[in-house]
């Protein structure tokens, strides 16, 4: 049975060989073949398919290499964060430990706000900071954080400070602005 098995494991690893193009017509002849599948007890397992396990691995690398640029597409960086705190937002949704405002983000993107090691997720639900606030700043300020977030990564409500930002998840609402001072910093191209 030993013997079998590794007949079976070589000869898928042939096939898969003969799939991509690499062996000669010669070396294919003295290539061991696996034995019949009627010839196989059912003790052995299931019948290996060379071209359906390479058929598998090339669909697994595609959606690998697809989740890969997806989320290599989608912005990261440093940036200015500022506190703010309002009563309605720009979604109509109410103020909330994970709202955020961005001047370029699209209503409802999902971001991951690291300062020091520490993080939280929020949502953009609001517009802001002001053009003349994202200027202002060393790194532009093109994030407001929640007081409740400011305070709960600083350890204080009103701040200013650097972190790091990374767009998880794009989202479908509107945008307050498509350029200005801080637009190529958000979108991932400073």
């Amino acid at each position: 049975m030993h013997n079998r098995a590794r007949q079976a494991v070589t000869a898928a690893l042939a096939g898969t060989t003969l799939l991509l193009g690499t062996v000669t017509t010669a070396e294919a002849a003295v290539t061991p073949q696996a034995p019949p599948a009627a010839s196989l007890s059912p003790a052995d397992g299931p019948a290996l398919d060379p071209v359906a396990i390479g058929a598998a691995l090339n669909a697994a690398l595609r959606a690998a290499a697809a989740d890969a640029k997806r989320i290599a597409a989608l912005p990261s960086g440093k940036a200015t964060a500022t506190s703010f705190w309002d009563a309605a937002t720009a979604s109509g949704k109410p103020m909330r430990y994970a709202t955020l405002a961005s001047p370029y983000w699209p209503l409802g993107t999902k971001v991951k706000i690291t300062y020091k090691g520490k993080s939280a997720v929020g949502v953009v639900e609001d517009f802001g900071p002001a053009e003349w606030a994202v200027a202002q700043h060393d790194i532009p300020a093109i994030v407001d954080l929640s007081e409740k977030m400011m305070a709960d990564l600083t350890g204080v409500a009103s701040n200013t400070v650097h972190v790091r930002f990374q767009v998880l998840k794009w989202g479908k609402g509107r945008v307050y602005r498509h350029s200005g001072t801080g637009y190529d910093l958000a979108m991932g191209r400073s």
